[in-house]
């Protein structure tokens, strides 16, 4: 597969699709303590028909790279992947920090940026109970075990244990020195009374059963950016992988110009 290397970091992504298909490139990013294989069927699907790219953030899956302390650098190692392919014009899809990510470049380089998508992710964050203990406690207990806190969280009651336990496993191989630092990065991120300034078509798409970043906090998106379309799923956190066949129809529906 081939890498990258950005500002110390070699990352690792895939390019696949036509170069001349329908419509300008996908950039698919994924979330906190994830990798690129977060998007294996929406990729699968698009893939077909137009150019599609997804990476794994610095420190995250096969890439390297120290940890970062802010949104606005990982948004840069997008930029620069970007940049490196040639791709002027792009529709970015985020999950969850990657959304964060994806609002950080529309806001920098709206021109840039033709379509924006945000599954399961926030302009500000506002921890609930739980997860505010879980941040309390995340220099007291062992680190797998609060990685493993936090994955657990992420799906809605019903999806395989024994699949829940492989996403908790890839979680707590990422060295903690990349994971805590973004974790800080999540709880600084807030872009949300920027959020009217992104005119770009824009489509939130959000888990009913998220506990992580509940329904809620994306509802006030919504309400900051008036002209999103809004669809919301059974689910959990977890959405390209707990619905991805749903998930990737309103994609779909929304890339091609229909309501979603």
């Amino acid at each position: 597969m081939p890498q990258l290397e950005v500002a110390g970091a070699a990352l690792t992504y895939d390019d696949e699709g036509p170069r001349d298909g329908g419509g300008v490139p996908l950039v698919f990013v994924h979330g906190w303590t994830a990798n690129r294989h977060r998007w294996d069927h929406q990729v699968a699907h698009f893939a077909e028909r137009r150019r599609v790219i997804r990476l794994d953030l610095r420190g995250h899956g096969e890439s390297g790279g120290a940890g970062v302390r802010t949104i606005a650098e990982l948004a840069e190692d997008i930029l620069a992947l970007v940049d490196h392919l040639e791709i002027e014009r792009f529709v970015l899809v985020g999950h969850s920090m990657g959304g964060m990510i994806s609002q950080t470049i529309t806001l920098a380089h709206p021109e840039r940026v033709e379509r924006l998508v945000l599954v399961n992710s926030i302009g500000r964050m506002t921890y609930s109970r739980g997860r505010g203990l879980l941040m309390a406690a995340s220099t007291r207990v062992p680190f797998k075990l609060f990685v493993a806190a936090n994955i657990q969280r992420a799906f809605a009651p019903g999806y395989p244990r024994e699949q829940i336990r492989e996403y908790v496993r890839a979680s707590a191989a990422i060295p903690r020195e990349v994971v805590m630092p973004l974790y800080g990065a999540m709880r600084d991120f807030d872009v949300l009374d920027r959020l009217g300034e992104i005119r770009t078509p824009t489509l939130l798409v959000h888990g009913y059963h998220d506990i992580q970043l509940p329904v809620s906090q994306m509802l006030r998106m919504a309400k900051a950016c008036p002209d999103a379309e809004v669809r919301i799923l059974d689910a959990g956190h977890e959405l390209p992988v707990e619905k991805p066949a749903e998930l990737t129809a309103t994609l779909d529906r929304f890339l091609s110009g229909a309501r979603a």
